[in-house]
């Protein structure tokens, strides 16, 4: 089979490309999957800013002077990890408006006799309170102490240990690889179809007889998954950009440097995960004619993704398990178990090697073997083909 004159190799695998991601871009499913994909990316994005404002401020009002009691109270609040802000009013009858209007969750009164008391709308509920407990009692002590002759008290300041400072940090970073091994998971098997899909179409209208005739198998089935390999790095590096980007702009993260790196692991991640199973799928779409039958073929390969992202996600519980361990260099299982595990803890960077070589390896077998049943079954339009029949009729 001859090349057609002038065009060499690269450029009928860029032919491809470019048709792919033409006739892709305009595909209704395509767009659909990227508007509901950035959709729930921006909605995740807003809830956790709604969470994030939900720590409303403790509002404490007091009739009479504040000079000793607001220190008092705010440095309650600090103990308490409350937001505390002091309210100074007139009387009983400014404090009760003030709670009607919901100027404040409650005030203080009589705060110089011996039964304070506190007026709140309803009830006393979350931290008011102990803050309002707790400033009292510490005033009344020191007042009792001072009448007793005590004008001072040495008390120790107790010093914080860590045991995990980088528990926070931690948590941040994990929760980003597991969206991010999520979002990868659903468009590894999103383009994979995307492959298949293509495959078939192009057997079931006999495009495929005329592209053979100008090219070799090899370059279709590379143009191929390099066009859709293209469109879905875009797609993720779009995904990634807008993620890091919203967690920065709403302040949802302390650790930028942590998250753009975890971000940039998917991301490459993503690339060795695609060639792996973008081969696979349309090696597997190259053996049927129908679409109908394509499910059958493409099951076991949806399942193996089904099963990597299940054991990414337990892997964010125990991973250096020897589950998470193992898994994080099986070929087709390590692009959504190995970011997981970089991130929930330490990953050697021998570790890291070695699961891109073996990747890497992987990738190059299954495109190598599958290359060959690709073209031995390509041109089979009737029924489906078997593996071996494929590889048979590529060496006649």
């Amino acid at each position: 089979m001859s090349e057609p004159r002038g065009l060499g190799s690269a450029a009928l695998v860029r032919l491809v490309a470019a048709r792919e991601i033409s006739a892709r871009v305009r595909d209704k499913n395509f767009i659909i999957s990227s508007i509901v994909i950035l959709v729930l990316l921006l909605g995740t994005l807003g809830l956790q800013v709604a969470l994030g404002s939900g720590e409303e401020q403790t509002r404490v009002g007091v009739v009479g002077d504040v000079s000793a009691l607001g220190p008092a109270m705010e440095a309650q609040g600090q103990a308490l990890d409350v937001d505390v802000a002091v309210v100074e009013l007139d009387d009983e009858a400014a404090a009760r408006t003030a709670i009607a209007d919901g100027d404040v969750d409650g005030v203080l009164v009589d705060q110089a006799s011996a039964a304070p008391r506190l007026l709140v709308e309803q009830s006393a509920g979350g931290p008011l309170q102990a803050v309002v407990q707790g400033a009292v009692a510490q005033l009344a002590l020191a007042d009792q102490l001072a009448q007793a002759g005590v004008t001072s008290l040495e008390i120790p300041e107790v010093a914080v240990t860590a045991l995990d400072p980088e528990a926070d940090a931690n948590g941040q970073r994990v929760v980003v690889a597991i969206i991010g091994v999520g979002v990868l998971y659903g468009l590894l098997i999103l383009f994979g179809q995307f492959v298949a899909q293509g495959v078939v179409e192009e057997k079931a209208s006999r495009v495929v007889e005329l592209l053979l005739a100008t090219m070799k198998p090899w370059q279709l089935l590379a143009g191929k998954i390099l066009g859709l390999g293209v469109l879905g790095l875009a797609q993720i590096v779009t995904i990634a950009a807008i993620g890091v980007g919203g967690a920065l702009a709403f302040d949802l993260v302390d650790i930028p440097g942590e998250l753009i790196g975890t971000a940039l692991s998917v991301v490459l991640w993503f690339v060795l995960g695609y060639a792996f199973y973008a081969a696979i799928f349309a090696v597997a779409a190259s053996l049927v004619s129908r679409q109908e039958d394509l499910g059958t073929v493409v099951m076991p390969t949806t399942l193996v993704l089904v099963v990597a992202f299940i054991v990414g996600i337990q892997a964010s519980a125990e991973p250096d398990g020897a589950l998470a361990v193992i898994t994080s260099y099986v070929p087709g299982l390590s692009p959504l178990v190995m970011p997981v595990r970089q991130a929930a803890g330490e990953v050697a960077l021998w570790e890291m090697g070695l699961a891109v070589v073996l990747m890497l390896v992987a990738v190059g077998v299954i495109v190598r073997l599958g290359g060959r049943v690709y073209a031995g079954a390509l041109l089979r339009t009737s029924g489906k083909t078997k593996i071996r029949e494929a590889l048979r009729a590529d060496r006649l």
